[in-house]
């Protein structure tokens, strides 16, 4: 780390990578950096970095826009607002796990199908649970709620009961989802702890359930026939894992008799 007594800050050298330093200080920079090699060794470390993301991800970021996600599109849906906060966020936690693949190293695998359905479903949490007047979109009391996410998502979803947990269902909407509309259902205990469930199709391959740690979140995700689950929480991962284990084995994407239950799923695939 550069000293804070230097004459060159390191938000400068941050810009001289970027190439958007002035130009009244490109030279004192090249200076100091000819006279202090640890500096121009993390410059050089930065630069590098910044050639492996450009060359990894430039192909994606010149991609055509989905139509589901363009901003007329996402108007006509009633939903602009809270999409593009949700998109915002999830390129959030996408860039910032970048930068830790990067950090790694140049070999390190790109973000997997699953990491981003889990993005997509941890970064919904995030900004929904901390909404006082509209955490949910229709109420939990509403009769049309469960039709409605279920025609939306395209299969039929309960409400799982999680009681034996303190949780008590709030409510739901409706997201854009990775590859197609996702639902999303908040529970509340007395004590203001919230719960998220998450659904939405997903190409994935069954997976066991999953947890998964992001800054102080938790998640559980898994896959059941043509549908993502993701539950959503505090980072406790015992509990989490139980609420996530209920839903599971009151879900109904295939008949009873062909279900395994959560811990067989678990004990069988790892988790």
């Amino acid at each position: 780390m550069i000293d804070r007594n230097s004459p060159v800050s390191e938000d400068e050298l941050h810009a001289f990578v970027d190439g958007e330093l002035p130009a009244d200080r490109r030279d004192a920079v090249e200076a100091w950096l000819a006279s202090h090699p640890e500096d121009a060794a993390m410059v050089a470390a930065w630069r590098a970095q910044a050639d492996t993301i450009r060359g990894r991800y430039t192909t994606v970021a010149v991609e055509a826009i989905p139509q589901r996600l363009k901003l007329e599109t996402l108007v006509r849906n009633g939903r602009r607002w809270q999409s593009i906060a949700v998109a915002a966020t999830v390129a959030a936690f996408l860039i910032g796990s970048v930068t830790g693949w990067v950090a790694r190293g140049a070999s390190a695998a790109a973000p997997s199908s699953s990491d981003i359905f889990t993005a997509e479903a941890l970064s919904a949490h995030k900004l929904y649970v901390a909404e006082v007047r509209h955490p949910i979109e229709v109420g939990a009391t509403e009769p049309h709620l469960l039709p409605w996410l279920s025609r939306r998502v395209g299969t039929s979803l309960r409400s799982p009961d999680l009681e034996p947990f303190g949780l008590k269902l709030l409510g739901g909407r409706l997201l854009p989802g990775v590859e197609g509309p996702a639902a999303l259902f908040m529970y509340e205990n007395a004590a203001g702890e919230r719960v998220t469930l998450y659904c939405s199709k997903s190409k994935q391959p069954q997976t066991a359930l999953r947890f998964n740690l992001a800054d102080s979140f938790g998640a559980v995700h898994w896959v059941e026939g043509e549908y993502g689950w993701v539950v959503s929480g505090a980072p406790d991962k015992e509990r989490l894992s139980k609420i996530a284990g209920s839903v599971y084995d009151q879900m109904e994407s295939r008949p009873a008799p062909q279900r395994s239950s959560a811990n067989q799923l678990i004990s069988r695939r790892g988790s």
